[in-house]
């Protein structure tokens, strides 16, 4: 370059600086106007590498003053000139004056600077501080403050260069948490970041840590309980310096859900594994933290078992071994751990700790794994186990041969049974490894033949198919019943094989997971190979119910209720093969437990296809089928139906039936009721397209029209139409002789369903039907025949309500049991279904409630039915070896009769039927009428005057409960959905607590749902003096509840359990929700002897995971308590407060110094309770803020407790709700407003802006800009300044107003304040 700069060098006279200084900057603007844009900044670079090669300190001083002046001047953009310094490879801290003349030149023209500029100089500052060495002499630190000067004038608040949150960030990553800042800085950076504690206090929830999901509730889908998978850290935003605790490992939090049975899911969604990817090598997830904890949770087993006497009881330490196999086998499985490195770390961690009383139990564990996954994998992968053996199993002569009658003996084996394994491995590789059996393991291995008891077999030899085919045979044959002998089962001409007694499940317990899959497998293609044979022979009882109890073990999904549903079901349907199609699907409504919804759903799509085959059209498979998809539709847990139906809404033919009306009603009815119960629409109104309204659209517009939508509101006249009609048809009947036209006539395609009016009004008028009458029935058919129970149940509300009473009531009556009993026309069930469905208004709903109630009380017939079953059965399936047995015996005495028998026989002539019924298992009048009567319980809910035919059903029916496969959910989703209607019906809330409560009775221990004192003092009634408890009742946390077998139990874990039933109970009370929630706050607001201040964390963490769970009445007192600590005098008035605000509301430091105050509680409190909320609880937020709270707040206090009270929701708003963010965003700003204009004085201006920005950067973007903008420039000027980064509002200097007009990028990518893309918050 021709510069002249150069003669600079030989300007050594005595003329005025200022001379020189002009007229050199003129010579340079001529030369700097001539040059191409593009060279401006190469050009920049070669003035500083010139400078910089000067030795001259006056010289370099001179240069650097022509730069500021060009810099003043407007001539070079201050940004390129500061950047040319800072990249200068020149610029060394060994050169202390060079050094001292740039910084102090940077400090003098930064200002001018753009903010992103700044951020990018402060790094480069930072990084050049950093080349500074520790030791070095006192004399040259004066010229190397230079550069910490420049550092303090980019981080000071008031000069503003750029938003404090952007320094932040570069600070934090250039020094992470717990790392110091380079000793020329000083305090200079700890003091900046300490600055920015108070923001981070405002986004993090107070006691996190403490804070406990219930697995497999709601809440726990959520994103709250996420964790990143490498370190176990929560996923905080923003590079802030939040709270030491936050950034410790939470291997507390995972610890205790792996600990929870059928928590497995929720430990995939907390650690984002993924389970699609078992199949793609590339994709391991092996995830080394989730490793640590299971090895912890089984050194935390051995620890267990060492003071544990009994284990075979079914005692918390078996339960726990037998979880322990499932979590391991499962994460094993799908590589997210790593077995060898697992035993080793096992081995570590055991070693010289002396545990060896659950040794047998470990390696019965191991075991598991090994024999299911030594074939596939190197030998090497499994030797670690035999250091495992060295170090629990030190006995020099031989360990006794334990009692192998008990069926826990298995686990006393597992050691042998590894070494075999190990030692087959070993041969078949052709390994030169010997492991020769340990001289203590050789009675076990040397026992005799005939003692081994089968499952030791199958155990030790699953994988040496010689050996295990002789004791699986054994197995498998005691199950299948020999072919020659045969029994029968209800219904006419159906015969089975002849065994009944399924395997027991202790038996199927001490059989390893490898063995179990050998069964399982081997039932299924027994099955599959029978439905080809299209025999006419049933299964076997025994088989049929032991596969049933085989699909309890989540450890054989693939091969459990997986291939039942993708591979059985379908190939039996191939078959055609319905008897054992009837069959399956009678297992699935009364023998299965557990069974996670996308397999359900799958099931009811498989139904409603199958209800369309013409085959299916026969009596009994439609009743089955039908009433298959009525218990699925009706089970579905209430946090189960959102994801699962969301997956449905392009084709909905999937989860609606083309034809059944009442299983699409129920569907819906089930809908209402989940959106309900997870408050998913709760403060949603400006929720546009929700799933649930895109279901119920889809199903009106689908192209399967319901007649009942066209009918919802049927106008009276139809009521006398049908009455014609009927009229009409009865008269044909009459007149018409040929019996075929007669036949073809009613039961015609397209003729009005009429036929059964008809032969009610035959019974009315003549006392019996003809013979024609059952050939129609027996034309029409099963699927059509359900359109004339329709019409049949229209008219009967229509008969009775015109009847006249008394005599003629009781004939209707009489007749309508004779049709269900005696000529066995239509079921119980179907007929009860079909009236509770219909949508009667007033006076008709109450006359069908009536009709309903006659049916099931006036006649002694179902009640008999009930009350033997009821007396004779218990509910516990999988205890029992005797269930066929008592199943026949009652079917003997109250048989089905399910093709019209009862007319056929009272016809004249009786008509002979021919029929071979499919085989009935499980099933019978009782267990099919309890999903209709947990429906018909809804409806009489709904309507006032019927509530004391409701308690009546329930004196008489309430006991069929104890069959209910989930009792305790049904009553906690009855009393959430039905609140408002029993708000003012303590009576009868308490009828029907108390009859599905005490059917179990017998069959539960006691405490093991209600409370002594709820049971004492609220189950007597007393209208005249209600029960009110007190605080001490309130306090009293519940349980500890029995212990029980979880795989069958309605409730996945315990904690799940003691929610429900301490929900159920809550909800019980006669008193007002609104007094119950605030009895539930007053636990920990209010002093109580009960609840120990050590705990108080625990037990908000309760309060939350309890109030959360009722209904709204009681959730919402919470704001009324936020609203009268906001308007408290210690946060309205200025004068009142003491003390620094931000230590006040910090809980956890104020309550261990017990300094706490009732506001900081309140915060606490209610970060417990909404970080337990559903998304749909939490939507209630952003109206809560603009409506209620934003008109009181006025002080600078009022609005920092605003902001610690919502902040850190923002993160879960962004991911789950947007909308909702971006209201909160606004109203933030408008409460800020509102202070600015009320104070005289802001102390803390600079958390405020600070926490703003860290919303702009982390969540909204541009997105609110337009509306913050007009607020931003009402605000006082030093809030303004502080805030002109986000509107981009000029400072005074046009330079900066240039600059600062560069945007930010819209919420869809939410700018990050790091320089590089990637290197932002994460």
């Amino acid at each position: 370059f021709n510069v002249p700069v150069r003669p600079l060098m030989f300007m050594d006279s005595p003329e005025d600086e200022r001379t020189k200084l002009v007229s050199c900057l003129g010579a340079f603007r001529q030369y700097w106007s001539t040059l191409p844009q593009e060279s401006h900044d190469q050009c920049v670079q070669w003035i500083v590498r010139f400078i910089h090669s000067q030795h001259s300190p006056k010289r370099i001083s001179f240069l650097y003053d022509c730069l500021a002046m060009a810099v003043e001047t407007s001539l070079l953009p201050p940004r390129m000139v500061c950047q040319a310094l800072m990249s200068s490879d020149s610029l060394e801290w060994e050169r202390t004056q060079l050094w001292a003349l740039t910084f102090k030149l940077i400090r003098k023209i930064i200002g001018g600077v753009d903010y992103k500029g700044v951020r990018d100089l402060l790094k480069a500052v930072m990084d050049k501080i950093q080349t500074v060495p520790n030791f070095m002499s006192s004399a040259v630190v004066q010229q190397l403050l230079a550069a910490r000067e420049v550092v303090e004038y980019i981080l000071d608040r008031n000069a503003c260069l750029l938003p404090a949150y952007f320094a932040v960030t570069e600070i934090r990553k250039l020094y992470p948490e717990g790392m110091l800042s380079h000793w020329l800085l000083g305090s200079l950076i700890s003091d900046f970041v300490d600055s920015f504690r108070p923001t981070a206090r405002i986004n993090s929830i107070c006691g996190r840590c403490n804070l406990l999901p219930v697995v497999n509730n709601s809440g726990a889908i959520c994103n709250s309980w996420k964790l990143d998978p490498t370190t176990l850290r929560f996923p905080l935003r923003g590079m802030l310096p939040y709270d030491k605790d936050l950034f410790e490992p939470q291997t507390g939090l995972l610890r205790y859900v792996l600990e929870q049975p059928y928590s497995r899911d929720m430990v995939c969604n907390m650690l984002g594994l993924n389970k699609q990817t078992l199949n793609i090598a590339q994709h391991k997830q092996r995830c080394p933290v989730l490793e640590d904890q299971l090895v912890d949770l089984v050194v935390y087993a051995m620890e267990r078992s060492e003071t544990e006497e009994q284990f075979d009881d079914g005692g918390t330490s078996q339960l726990l071994w037998q979880h322990l196999s499932s979590q391991l086998i499962f994460f094993v499985l799908f590589q997210f751990a790593s077995f060898p490195h697992m035993v080793l770390s096992l081995h570590q961690k055991l070693a010289g700790r002396g545990l060896i009383k659950g040794r047998d139990h470990l390696m019965w564990v191991l075991l598991q794994f090994i024999s299911g996954s030594i074939q596939k994998n190197a030998l090497a992968d499994f030797l670690p186990v035999m250091k495992l053996f060295d170090l629990l199993y030190p006995e020099k002569e031989c360990i006794p041969v334990p009692d192998i009658n008990k069926p826990q003996s298995t686990h006393a084996f597992a050691m042998t049974c590894i070494w075999i394994h190990l030692n087959r491995k070993a041969q078949n590789d052709n390994s030169k490894l010997q492991i020769p059996i340990p001289h203590s393991l050789k009675l076990h291995h040397d026992l005799p033949m005939t003692d081994y008891k089968i499952a030791l077999l199958c155990n030790a030899y699953s994988t040496n198919s010689e050996c295990f085919t002789l004791p699986m045979g054994v197995l498998v044959e005691t199950i299948y019943g020999n072919g020659s002998m045969r029994i029968t089962l209800p219904g006419t001409n159906c015969m089975a094989s002849g065994s009944v007694t399924p395997l027991p499940m202790n038996l199927l317990d001490s059989l390893t997971v490898h063995a179990k899959m050998s069964l399982i497998h081997s039932i299924a293609t027994r099955v599959i190979k029978l439905a080809h044979a299209k025999t006419s022979l049933a299964l076997a009882p025994a088989l049929v119910e032991t596969y049933s109890r085989l699909l309890v073990y989540m450890e054989i999904e693939s091969l459990g209720i997986k291939g039942f549903i993708s591979q059985l079901l379908p190939n039996v349907f191939k078959s055609h093969a319905w008897g054992i199609l009837h069959t399956l699907l009678e297992m699935f409504s009364y023998r299965m437990h557990h069974i996670q919804p996308h397999y359900r759903v799958q099931l009811l799509s498989h139904l409603h296809s199958l209800a369309a085959v013409p085959q299916t059209n026969q009596n009994q498979l439609h009743l089955c089928v039908e009433s298959t998809a009525l218990r699925l539709i009706t089970a579905l847990g209430s946090s189960e139906v959102q994801p699962q139906f969301t997956r449905f809404l392009n084709d909905p033919k999937t989860v609606l039936s083309a034809e059944s009306e009442e299983l699409n009603r129920a569907l819906i009815l089930t809908l209402a009721r989940a959106t309900h119960v997870t408050d998913f629409f709760t403060g949603s109104d400006s929720i546009q397209g929700t799933w649930c309204k895109d279901i119920l659209q889809t199903i009106m517009n689908s192209a399967i029209k319901f007649a009942f939508f066209k009918q919802n509101n049927v106008p009276q006249e139809s009521r006398f139409n049908l009455k014609k009609n009927v009229e009409e048809e009865y008269r044909k009947w009459k007149s018409m002789t040929v019996e075929n036209d007669i036949i073809t006539h009613f039961s015609m395609q397209g003729s009005p369903p009429l036929f059964l009016c008809l032969l009610w009004k035959m019974l009315l008028e003549t006392d019996h039907i003809n013979q024609i009458g059952f050939r129609v029935l027996e034309r029409i058919g099963a699927r059509a025949l359900v359109a004339h129970v329709r019409t049949f149940a229209d008219f009967l509300v229509y008969e009775f309500s015109t009847s006249a009473g008394g005599q003629q009531l009781n004939k209707c009556i009489e007749i309508l049991n004779d049709m269900v009993w005696k000529y066995n026309i239509v079921t119980l069930d179907r007929l009860i279904l079909c009236l509770a469905m219909r949508s009667h208004e007033g006076n008709e709903a109450q006359v069908c409630y009536f009709i309903i109630q006659l049916l099931l009380l006036k006649p002694n017939d179902f009640r008999n039915r009930v009350s033997d079953f009821v007396k004779e059965n218990a509910p516990e399936h999988w205890l029992q070896s005797d269930w066929h047995t008592k199943h026949m015996t009652y079917h003997k005495k109250y048989p089905e009769k399910l093709y019209f028998e009862g007319l056929a026989e009272q016809v004249n002539p009786p008509i002979q039927l021919h029929l071979q019924y499919l085989p009935i298992y499980f099933g019978n009048v009782c267990l099919r009428f309890l999903p209709v009567f947990d429906i018909v319980i809804h409806r009489f809910l709904e309507l006032l005057p019927v509530s004391k035919s409701l308690e009546t059903l329930l004196d008489h029916l309430g006991g069929l409960y104890k069959f209910h496969d989930r009792p305790v959910t049904y009553l906690y989703n009855t009393l959430h959905y039905y609140e408002r209607h029993l708000r003012d019906r303590t009576n009868l809330k308490r009828k029907l607590v108390h009859a599905i409560m005490s059917s179990l009775k017998d069959n539960r221990t006691p405490g093991w749902c209600l409370s002594e004192t709820y049971l004492k003092c609220a189950m007597n009634p007393r209208d005249d003096n209600v029960w009110i408890p007190d605080d001490t009742y309130y306090c009293k946390s519940p349980g500890p509840f029995p212990n029980c077998d979880w795989r069958f139990n309605e409730f996945p874990n315990p904690a799940a359990h003691a929610l429900h039933v301490t929900c159920v109970e809550l909800m019980a009370l006669a008193v007002p929700g609104k007094d119950v929630g605030n009895a539930l706050l007053n636990v920990v607001l209010k002093s109580q002897p009960l609840v120990p201040r050590e705990n108080i964390t625990a037990w908000m963490n309760a309060i939350g995971l309890v109030i959360t769970a009722l209904p709204e009445p009681y959730w919402i007192v919470l704001h009324d308590r936020i609203v009268s600590v906001i308007s408290s005098a210690v946060l309205s008035s200025e004068t009142e407060w003491v003390g620094y605000p931000f230590q006040l509301l910090d809980f956890t430091a104020c309550h261990r110094s017990y300094s706490e105050m009732h506001c900081s509680y309140i915060l606490a409190l209610a970060h417990a309770v909404w970080h337990h909320s559903s998304i749909g609880q939490l939507s209630l937020i952003p109206k809560f803020l603009s409506e209620v709270l934003k008109p009181i707040v006025k002080t600078e206090f009022q609005l920092l407790y605003v902001y610690h009270l919502v902040g850190p929701f923002l993160q879960r708003f962004q991911q789950e709700r947007t909308r909702c963010m971006l209201e909160i965003g606004v109203a933030f700003y408008e409460m800020l407003q509102a202070v600015d204009q009320h104070s005289k004085h802001l102390a803390y201006m600079d958390p405020i802006c600070d926490f703003l920005y860290h919303i702009k950067y982390m969540f909204t973007g541009d997105s609110v800009k337009d509306q913050v903008e007009r607020i931003i420039c009402s605000l006082r000027p030093a809030m303004r300044l502080r805030l002109r980064f986000i509107t981009h509002i000029s400072k005074m200097e046009p330079a900066a107003a240039a600059s600062t007009a560069t945007s930010v990028p819209q919420s869809s990518s939410v700018s990050s304040p790091a320089a590089q893309s990637g290197a932002g918050p994460s």
